[in-house]
């Protein structure tokens, strides 16, 4: 066996260490600087623990705590000072298990006689402080089952003697020390507490012993940490600007939209919400005719057969409304559809096809309805009610890669025209859950492959196992304002479905053939867009989306006949506009308009109503001058025709 093993570092070069070198020693050997910031490795580009041993050639990344991938660890880490702490100010308190996702939070749950209390916090935050300046060594220790049972019975922690039975036999276990802390944990962790350069506690809560409500109930503070005080800051400083953005906050602010328990998770929208949502569905409309799609218009109650036949009943049903108990009476029974593709399946079943008909794309707003446990709806990002801008292509194999370039150009349009512009691409591929024979899926998989790296400026990741049960599918992930990617575009590839309704056309030869159909959504649901939207903007929507485009501020009542007639003028124009006839001051109603995130603020006094002008303000501007109505309605309609995102 060798004795030396050769390490490829990022830059291609290559060193030779002993065997069972660990990832902190190359470190070392690379320079002193790095060795200090080390708190992590990828080892073949899987994260590991900088004390991890190499027994093998590897291609090694060192992860330092300026990387953004050391924010994990560095809350993993400060996960456990908050338990000695919380244990060195309260002795005697026992711990469960911490958090397995620290992307954002940490936190720990314990034993302890009462909710957690602000001045608590302050208490441990301070303790916490001191244990980070103390610059206490984190060390692995790998542990046999007894060992790990003697020492947690010496310590008296009998909830981790429970934790310690769901370790599988052959298992390792793996302990991790810091000062007198010790606990059962995978890691991985810093090498010091001085590298947490900063941390806060956020909240606290009751949580059940492995969230089973038969068990006892236990307190759980949550908190979070980085390297740097400022990096603290600027995640808090994001908090606040994710909560100013948050939709359902700015749907009732700006009276689009609202929720009530006697509809769970289905929104209402009202008039000014309808009026965004319907431009939306103008916009798509409008590129259905520029794309040669039609509209149709299919039931929102299927009978089952329809879903045993699609393959959605045995692999969908659990997120389906069903009209009756199925389960309880042997009778057929009725749903209403999540999807649409079915439907869509028997209008191209209806008639008798030539491959001279094709490609036939078919576009439905129909109202869908799925399942959503009501533990994970969310506003209007995850509703039991929408409409998707859904739609579905049979073609000819021939057709498909032409009729996929076509969908990449329109995918590409619609996003262009909200901003969205950090795109990121995914290839999905076989389910473990699928229908049909796999060398189908093979087939199907390597077209999208092909449409995908034939198209230029396009990279896309694969994604195994993740495509529908009827077929692979290409995803469209997009940034938001804050960088917050989205999934909203999908096209998918299916030749299950035709074969199970039975579909076909009469090709060139005679012969009867079995379509290919294309499953593609844009927005997706136009619940969820909307939600997505209105973030991104901040709720500062583009005029052309704004419920209310122009309002006019008279500012005397002497000026009242000429400010209706500004609005009525406006309205003569197509649009959206409104009057603040309020005895309020001037200063009362800008600051109103501007709450209500209208675009166009125009101002009416005496010498505006004489000369048959107004005074223009902008959102979140200041005022532009006095101009023309026609001046200024130009420059609306101008900004609206081409669907500006500027003023």
């Amino acid at each position: 066996m060798a004795s030396t093993i050769e390490v490829t570092l990022p830059d291609g070069s290559k060193r030779e260490y002993p065997l069972g070198t660990t990832v902190f020693e190359v470190a070392e050997s690379i320079g002193k600087r790095l060795a200090h910031d080390t708190v992590a490795g990828f080892v073949d580009d899987v994260l590991v623990d900088l004390r991890t041993s190499l027994d093998r050639d590897v291609n090694l990344r060192i992860v330092t705590t300026r990387d953004a991938e050391a924010g994990e660890i560095i809350r993993h880490s400060a996960e456990h000072v908050m338990a000695d702490a919380v244990q060195r100010l309260w002795p005697g308190t026992l711990i469960d298990a911490g958090r397995q996702d620290h992307s954002v939070k940490f936190q720990y749950d314990f034993r302890f006689p009462r909710p957690f209390k602000p001045e608590d916090f302050e208490r441990i935050e301070a303790e916490m402080t001191r244990l980070i300046a103390e610059d206490l060594h984190f060390e692995r220790e790998e542990a046999d089952r007894a060992r790990v049972r003697d020492l947690m019975i010496e310590r008296g922690e009998e909830i981790k003697l429970k934790r310690l039975e769901d370790i599988p036999e052959g298992e390792v276990i793996t302990l991790y020390h810091s000062g007198n802390f010790v606990d059962l944990c995978r890691g991985p962790h810093v090498q010091r507490t001085s590298q947490i350069g900063a941390a806060k506690l956020l909240e606290a809560s009751g949580a059940y012993f492995k969230g089973d409500e038969r068990n006892e109930m236990l307190q759980r503070i949550y908190g979070t940490a980085f390297a740097s005080k400022k990096e603290l800051n600027a995640y808090f400083a994001r908090l606040e600007e994710l909560r100013k953005r948050d939709h359902r906050l700015l749907g009732r602010k700006l009276d689009l939209f609202s929720f009530h328990p006697e509809a769970p998770a289905s929104p209402f929208f009202h008039p000014r919400g309808t009026i965004v949502y319907n431009q939306l569905l103008e916009l798509m409309r409008e590129k259905y005719r520029a794309y040669g799609y039609d509209e149709v218009i299919t039931p929102q109650v299927f009978d089952v057969d329809l879903w045993k036949t699609s393959g959605h009943y045995d692999n969908y049903r659990d997120d389906m409304f069903f009209a009756d108990a199925f389960d309880e009476v042997e009778e057929r029974s009725n749903s209403l559809k999540p999807m649409n593709c079915p439907s869509h399946c028997l209008l191209f079943g209806a008639q008798a096809h030539s491959y001279r008909d094709l490609p036939i794309r078919i576009a439905d707003f129909g109202r869908l309805h799925r399942y959503e446990r009501s533990g994970v709806v969310t506003g209007l990002t995850r509703v039991r009610t929408f409409s998707q801008d859904d739609a579905h292509i049979f073609c000819t194999a021939d057709q498909i890669e032409e009729e996929i370039e076509k969908l990449f150009d329109f995918v590409f349009e619609i996003y262009a025209l909200f901003g969205f512009k950090d795109i990121n691409v995914y290839l999905s591929t076989r389910p473990e859950k699928a229908m049909g024979d796999p060398a189908v899926w093979e087939h199907a998989e390597a077209v999208l492959m092909a449409c995908l790296e034939s198209r230029e400026g396009i990279t896309f990741t694969v994604k195994p196992g993740d495509g529908a049960f009827y077929g692979p599918k290409i995803d469209f992930d997009v940034h938001d304002a804050l960088d917050r990617a989205w999934q909203l575009a999908t096209i998918q590839l299916d030749f299950q479905m035709p074969e199970r309704f039975d579909l076909g056309f009469v090709d060139s030869d005679g012969e009867s053939k079995r379509p290919v159909m294309i499953h593609r959504a844009i927005l997706g649901s136009l619940e969820r867009f909307f939600g997505v939207m209105l973030e991104h903007f901040g709720g500062d929507l583009p005029p052309w989306l704004a419920p209310e485009q122009i309002r006019v501020l008279p500012i005397t009542d002497a000026v009242m006949d000429y400010a209706q007639e500004v609005v009525d003028a406006a309205r003569a124009r197509g649009l959206r506009a409104e009057l603040d006839g309020r005895s309020e001051k001037l200063g009362y109603k800008i600051r109103e308009g501007e709450t209500m995130k209208v675009p166009y603020l125009l101002v009416i006094g005496g010498r505006e109503a004489e000369n048959g002008t107004v005074s223009l303000r902008l959102r979140h501007r200041r005022d532009e001058g006095v101009h023309t109505l026609d001046a200024v309605f130009d420059r609306v309609q101008e900004k609206i025709e081409t669907r500006s995102l500027e003023l």
